[in-house]
C-alpha cells in the first residue's frame, strides 16, 4: 500500500471522541486550571473570614457561631463554585477575542489554530461545569450552561446527560435523558467538526442517545432511547425517531395535546376525534404555548 493511501486511511478512520473525552490533554491547557482554582479558593476563604468576623462582631456568642458553622461552610461552597465560573468565563472572553469560535470542518492536528483553541475552550468550560454538575441543586448546572453561552432556560431538564457548551440552542421544556450525549462538535479521524445543534420546544431526547453535530430536532419530536442521529440530520417536528442512525418511526400522538387539542373516544361507536381544548394559562402567556404566535 502506498504512503498516500495509508495516510488517507488514517485520516478517515472512524475513531471519534467528543469534548467530554478528549483523547489527549496537553499540560499547557491544564495550566489554566491552577489560577482559576486558586482565585476561586481565595474568594471562598475571603468570604468566610469576612462573614465570620461580621457574625462575631454582631452576635458575640461563640455558641451561635458553632451552631451556624455548617451554614457558613455550605455558603462558601457556592462562593467557590461561582468563583470558578466567573474566572473561567474571564479567561474565555480573552481567548474568544484572540480567536473567535466558528462552525466548520477543521484539521484535528497539533498546531492547527481552530483545533487548539477549541480544545482550550472545552477545557476551561469543562472545569466549571464539572463542579456545577456535581452540585446538589440541579438549577446550578443550568445556570452554568447559560453563563457559558448555551441558549437554555430553566424549564428544560438535563438528567445526568453530557451536553456540549457551545453552538447549542434549546427551546422550552426540553428533556434530555440520562446518559444521553448532545454534541455540537466531534473529532472523526483527523478532522474536527463543529456544527450548531437546535433542539426545539417540548422535545424529548431519550436516555443513552447521541445527538450529532448539526442535528435539528423539530418541535415536539422524540428521539428514542439508544438512538443516534447522523451529521446535520433534521428530525421532523411531531415525530418519533428510533435506531442507529435515527429513522422515522411514527407520529407523536401526544403532541396535539400540548397545542390546545385533545383526543376524545366514543366507546359505543368505537371512534375517536379531535376537539379544541382551552389552555388554562394567563392570556399574556398563551403565545408561548403556540410557539410564539398569537
Amino acid at each position: 500500500m502506498s504512503d498516500d493511501n495509508e495516510q488517507e486511511k488514517i485520516d478517515y478512520t472512524i475513531d471519534f471522541v467528543t469534548s467530554s473525552a478528549i483523547s489527549s490533554i496537553s499540560l499547557k491547557f491544564l495550566a489554566f486550571y491552577l489560577p482559576i482554582l486558586w482565585m476561586g479558593g481565595y474568594m471562598a476563604i475571603g468570604s468566610f473570614f469576612g462573614i465570620t468576623g461580621w457574625i462575631h462582631f454582631w452576635l458575640n456568642n461563640w455558641l451561635l457561631e458553632i451552631l451556624f458553622f455548617p451554614v457558613w461552610m455550605f455558603a462558601m461552597y457556592f462562593v467557590f463554585l461561582f468563583g470558578i465560573a466567573i474566572f473561567a468565563k474571564a479567561f474565555l472572553l480573552i481567548i474568544n477575542m484572540v480567536h473567535k469560535p466558528k462552525e466548520g470542518i477543521f484539521k484535528a492536528v497539533e498546531g492547527e489554530q481552530d483545533f487548539e483553541f477549541w480544545r482550550l475552550r472545552v477545557e476551561l468550560k469543562k472545569l466549571a461545569l464539572w463542579f456545577m454538575s456535581n452540585c446538589p441543586l440541579p438549577w446550578v448546572v443550568m445556570w452554568g450552561f447559560r453563563w457559558f453561552g448555551v441558549r437554555i432556560d430553566f424549564s428544560s431538564h438535563l438528567q445526568d446527560a453530557w451536553v456540549d457548551s457551545e453552538f447549542i440552542e434549546f427551546g422550552r421544556k426540553v428533556t434530555v435523558g440520562q446518559g444521553a450525549i448532545v454534541m455540537s462538535s466531534m473529532v472523526i479521524g483527523n478532522y474536527l467538526i463543529i456544527r450548531k445543534v437546535i433542539i426545539d420546544d417540548y422535545t424529548v431526547v431519550g436516555g443513552v442517545s447521541n445527538v450529532s453535530p448539526g442535528t435539528i430536532l423539530g418541535k415536539e419530536s422524540v428521539l428514542g432511547a439508544f438512538t443516534t442521529t447522523h451529521l446535520d440530520q433534521i428530525i421532523e417536528a411531531g415525530w418519533i425517531y428510533l435506531g442507529q442512525p435515527a429513522n422515522k418511526l411514527k407520529p407523536n400522538k401526544y403532541a396535539l395535546e400540548r397545542t390546545g387539542k385533545i383526543i376524545k373516544r366514543d366507546v359505543d361507536e368505537e371512534t375517536k376525534y379531535e376537539v379544541d381544548h382551552e389552555i388554562n394559562i394567563d392570556e399574556d402567556k398563551k403565545d408561548l404555548a403556540n410557539g410564539g404566535k398569537s
